[in-house]
């Protein structure tokens, strides 16, 4: 299994952290519930006590070490590679694919996807199953504003997503490391939360990069960073849950969920606590990756202690 601990991860793959330094003003925060004020960077460090879960140490990290240290297996397993690997992947023209429990069931060109979508600025945390973490200012779609446009059958209880798959463009397919083409899913409830994003670009700029998922890639800031599937090529609504592809690798230590829980462990590390990148001394990881006051009624009644 390439995920590795925590421990196995080098202090030379980790950029050492900069004062952020960007001009342009984000319109949200990371709970989504200051949409329609602009709020500075330095404004966003001020964020404590509102109820979004952000707190004074939340520094948003430096666009470099978002952008260069990834996990995008389509473009090799280690860090550095997807940056490198896929600098000469043409993401336009692009085209999603729409099936199953839907009334407009067809091939979707991005800018009919998206297009016209009122775009949002979301500054959210990422944490990774591995146990590092980032701060991202992501601009993208609500996911639920791509459903409604869709029109999804009251039948459908899940959405499946699906990665590009293209060994010729994404060399790290050629490589049996995991059951290819990538697929997540989310309950059609956790796909119509306001926060739950398809992130379109970051970092104020209007195009992801490659490495990070480009042209569409999912956000969704209380799951574990696996959950966040990049370069969408088809979506797929169900009334049966979807396989996902860290499940099938292997299901005793990935689940369907993989909502952040720091009381519950990976089976070969702890989750308690997490190096937020640029920084060297661990932080506690929060229920929900913060986001509980949001979230957490999504989940009542089910057993959070194998959450994955």
């Amino acid at each position: 299994m390439l995920i590795r601990r925590p421990d196995d991860i080098p202090s030379s793959e980790i950029t050492p952290e900069q004062t952020y330094q960007n001009r342009r003003q984000f319109m949200g925060t990371a709970g989504a519930l200051a949409l329609g004020t602009v709020l500075t960077p330095a404004a966003l460090q001020a964020m404590a006590g509102t109820g979004t879960g952000g707190t004074q140490d939340d520094k948003i990290t430096p666009e470099d070490d978002a952008t260069s240290y990834n996990n995008f297996y389509e473009f090799g397993t280690d860090k550095e590679e997807p940056k490198e690997l896929a600098k000469d992947f043409k993401p336009m023209p692009w085209t999603v694919q729409v099936e199953g429990l839907v009334k407009k069931p067809r091939a979707y060109s991005y800018e009919e996807l998206v297009g016209k979508l009122a775009l949002q600025d979301r500054v959210y945390r990422m944490r990774c199953v591995e146990a590092w973490s980032m701060v991202i200012p992501w601009r993208g779609v609500q996911l639920r504003d791509v459903i409604n446009r869709v029109e999804p059958l009251p039948s459908a209880k899940f959405v499946e997503f699906t990665t590009l798959f293209d060994p010729r463009r994404m060399p790290g397919q050629r490589s049996p490391v995991l059951p290819w083409p990538y697929k997540e899913g989310l309950r059609m409830d956790e796909a119509m939360h306001p926060l739950a994003l398809l992130a379109t670009g970051m970092y104020g700029k209007s195009q992801l990069p490659n490495q990070n998922g480009a042209p569409l890639r999912l956000v969704v800031p209380w799951k574990y960073g696996f959950k966040g599937i990049k370069s969408i090529v088809k979506l797929r609504f169900t009334d049966r849950m979807p396989n996902t592809t860290w499940n099938d690798a292997n299901p005793s230590e990935y689940g369907f969920y993989a909502n952040v829980n720091p009381a519950v462990d990976h089976p070969r590390w702890s989750q308690a606590k997490e190096r937020r990148i640029g920084e060297f001394i661990r932080r506690s990881t929060l229920p929900f990756n913060g986001y509980a006051d949001q979230v957490a009624s999504l989940y009542s009644g089910m057993d959070l202690r194998r959450n994955y």
